[in-house]
């Protein structure tokens, strides 16, 4: 399941952020790359565990735990690995699959991966993030601010920016629900009970949706 979250930071938020990244260090993107993905890998980042990046990453963090929709579609457990990508003209990442483990003094399973668009569309072509299934690819450019989640598992790439450049958060999560159906129908169940809330004549749906929501998430969630 691909998710898309609109507007998930501020606009003064994305000001600081590409504040922070305006004075971070960009370093070869293939630097977080292994050897076999080092090849088809074409980006710049920001230096891993620098100051930039751990200011970054808490206002992230800050925006997505006052977000109810990516909450209750995701149910993180942990957002790990930030990083903040460019990609100029003639850059590109070939298809790919991330890594199932990953972090250094903490390993983290990796679940969902994300990526948090902080340029307008406009301002560049090309740097789609084309995600791979069995009838073809879905390509995704977001407006500034929106979100993108999808299975970490997911063959994708990055689209070859041909003018101007693609700036952008990246991270993964380790849900508590490890099972992408097992999220989505809790996803679901928790879209019901909003639709049903404050609705007297529909206490008793409510409550046996609740209870169902409840009751999956003993089976299913790994605290």
């Amino acid at each position: 399941m691909i998710l898309t979250f609109p507007e998930v930071i501020s606009s003064d938020e994305q000001k600081a952020i590409l504040a922070e990244a305006a004075q971070a260090e960009f370093v070869d993107g293939r630097e977080t790359a292994s050897p076999a993905l080092a090849t088809i890998k074409n980006n710049q980042q920001v230096r891993r565990g620098s100051v930039p990046v751990k200011r970054i990453a808490e206002i992230v963090l800050a925006a997505l735990r006052r977000n109810p929709d990516f909450l209750n579609a995701v149910y993180p457990k942990q957002l790990h690995s930030m990083l903040v990508s460019r990609y100029r003209e003639g850059m590109e990442y070939g298809a790919h699959v991330d890594q199932a483990l990953m972090g250094d003094t903490m390993v983290w399973r990796t679940d969902l991966s994300l990526t948090l668009f902080l340029n307008e569309p406009d301002a560049y072509d090309g740097g789609e993030l084309a995600l791979q299934h069995g009838s073809g690819e879905t390509l995704t450019k977001l407006p500034a601010r929106s979100m993108v989640c999808y299975p970490t598992g997911q063959l994708h790439r990055v689209t070859a920016v041909t003018r101007g450049e693609r700036l952008a958060v990246v991270g993964w999560i380790q849900s508590y629900v490890r099972d992408n159906a097992a999220r989505e129908t809790l996803c679901d169940l928790a879209k019901a009970m909003e639709l049903l809330r404050g609705r007297d004549e529909f206490r008793a749906a409510h409550d046996l949706i609740n209870k169902t929501h409840a009751n999956l998430m003993r089976r299913w969630a790994e605290p």
